[in-house]
């Protein structure tokens, strides 16, 4: 039987993490084998990265077939590597990408009821903390929970293609130093990626573009949701030209989001709703070394703190097995936080399915809350009923095998806190957020009105239209933008990177937009994604075929 204390030390030791591709070569064979040729190979027109102007069509005469083992058979695909997306990049290193294709679809065969014509296309991008994201490989490894798997390969064997796009993060620089991947860069990126799709529609040898699917983890889940959202919205346009992406749409057709941080203005009162009352944090600012553009924050390139919990994404502040208690004064922000919560969420006008309001009275309990916990109960019960012994748990109330409430503040208590108040525009300008509205010259800026008024440092106020520009909310309902009409949204039940009700409030307006929307908690997950790969892709099989 499984304690409160071994299952909190086993939470901490192997599930609070999400995709980091490590590079570790897999298998391979018949990597000389090119593909038959279709069209002409995209090229830079100039040596200087700066100057340089690319072609943007597919080059399918340029593939390379490949064998990967998995699970004791072999997985035969064509591999077009180094794609740059747009005509004019800022880095090109980082406005790359590559495309998967089954080989079975070059052949005239079928792979799991999908042909050429009918394969969905699977787009994950590989962004952390909001820093700069690699395009993916299948010879890449994903270690997740103790274990290791390929996603990019297990979505070839499922018969899709896979386009796995670099994008640019917040420590990205051009050949001038200048920082370039600041906001909204990342889903400026990400946007030219799929509109480097469409502009190859005829040229792509398999894959439907209009069946394309988004997924990410963390600040890459709130990427996702971000693509989702704000489909062919005319906000994007300056900075999609600016590159030379394709005059193509780029609303997509799912988007699978995995513990999306969205919402950021508002994400430290939702955090603080959840948190208030916990007031040891588990965050330490000693990071990973980033992947591209040197040290740009305190922490940034030092190795990671002694005693730090494993499994944690890449370029994500590391996370303590021991505790700090926070200041007086942190505990004073949570309270105000808190208190500011229930006023944002009753703005919002939230409904749930059966069309009933959900709302917080001054002291944060009412009808939002009761939909929270049941969100939580929910993930219970399918453990439950699953085997699971949650007798231990004092947050639970347990009735003949029925979960029938549960106390938020033990929860809490429980899951323990992360990261100290604020969680997300810190006060003095230092968390990866504030690095993410950065100026192109790397001073911090805050991002929410709190934050700001309430400042330790002298840093500004963001722009508000880079800020909306990372917000889904403020998108979700314009009638300039095309929603994605299919939504996968998972949250991990112990997850303490972020508060829940951030996912449920993206869920929730979605769902009041007509779309369909599956959301659930994931239990036992803390910050994690892509560990549900069977159930993720059946549910794309489930909206494409």
């Amino acid at each position: 039987m499984m304690t409160k204390k071994t299952l909190s030390a086993a939470i901490f030791c192997s599930l609070f993490a999400f995709p980091a591709w490590a590079g570790a070569a897999a298998q391979t064979a018949n990597s000389q084998t090119a593909a038959p040729a279709v069209s002409a190979q995209a090229a830079p027109a100039a040596s200087s990265q700066s100057q340089a102007s690319y072609d943007l069509t597919f080059p399918a005469a340029k593939g390379v077939k490949e064998s990967l083992s998995l699970d004791n058979r072999q997985v035969t695909y064509y591999a077009y590597r180094d794609l740059v997306y747009v005509a004019h990049p800022k880095n090109a290193d980082y406005e790359k990408m590559n495309i998967f294709i089954p080989a079975a679809y070059l052949e005239g065969k079928s792979v799991n009821g999908y042909t050429a014509q009918t394969a969905p296309i699977f787009l994950p991008n590989q962004v952390g903390g909001y820093m700069p994201g690699k395009a993916g490989d299948p010879k890449d490894t994903h270690v997740m929970g103790g274990g290791s798997t390929s996603t990019l390969l297990q979505a070839l064997d499922r018969g899709y293609v896979v386009a796995s796009p670099a994008i640019r993060g917040r420590s990205t620089t051009d050949a001038n130093g200048t920082y370039v991947g600041k906001a909204p860069a990342l889903i400026v990126d990400y946007k030219a990626a799929v509109r480097y799709l469409r502009h190859n529609r005829k040229q792509l040898p398999a894959g439907d573009t209009e069946k394309i699917i988004s997924n990410g983890t963390s600040a890459g889940g709130a990427l996702s949701a971000l693509l989702g959202a704000t489909g062919n919205s005319p906000d994007y346009e300056p900075y999609l030209r600016e590159i030379g992406a394709a005059e193509e749409r780029d609303d997509i057709f799912g988007s699978m989001d995995y513990c999306p941080i969205t919402d950021l203005p508002h994400a430290d009162l939702a955090y603080e709703w959840v948190f208030n009352g916990v007031n040891t944090a588990h965050q330490s600012f000693a990071m990973q070394a980033p992947s591209q553009g040197g040290a740009s924050f305190p922490g940034n390139g030092a190795a990671p703190a002694a005693g730090t919990v494993a499994d944690r994404p890449a370029n994500a502040p590391r996370e303590t097995a021991q505790g700090t208690p926070m200041t007086s004064a942190q505990k004073k922000v949570s309270s105000q936080l808190k208190a500011l919560f229930p006023a944002y969420v009753n703005s919002l006008g939230l409904k749930d399915a059966e069309g009933r309001l959900l709302t917080l009275d001054k002291n944060g309990s009412g009808s939002f809350k009761e939909y929270i916990k049941g969100i939580y109960m929910a993930s219970a019960q399918k453990a439950l009923d699953g085997g699971a012994d949650l007798s231990k748990l004092d947050w639970l109330t347990i009735k003949d095998g029925k979960v029938k409430d549960m106390d938020l503040a033990k929860y809490a208590a429980f899951a323990t806190r992360l990261k100290a108040a604020p969680a997300f525009d810190k006060l003095d300008g230092s968390s990866g957020e504030n690095d993410e509205f950065a100026t192109s010259t790397n001073q911090p800026r805050h991002f929410s009105t709190f934050g700001y008024e309430h400042r330790t440092d002298k840093n500004p106020m963001a722009p508000a239209e880079d800020i909306k520009l990372l917000s889904p909310l403020e998108y979700i309902g314009k009638e300039s933008v095309t929603l994605a009409p299919h939504w996968r949204i998972r949250h991990g039940s112990v997850d303490r990177d972020t508060a829940m009700p951030v996912p449920a409030m993206l869920a929730l307006k979605l769902q009041e937009q007509g779309k369909d929307v599956d959301f659930a908690a994931a239990w036992g997950k803390g910050h994690a994604g892509d560990y549900d790969l069977d159930e993720l892709f059946a549910w794309i099989d489930s909206i494409c075929k």
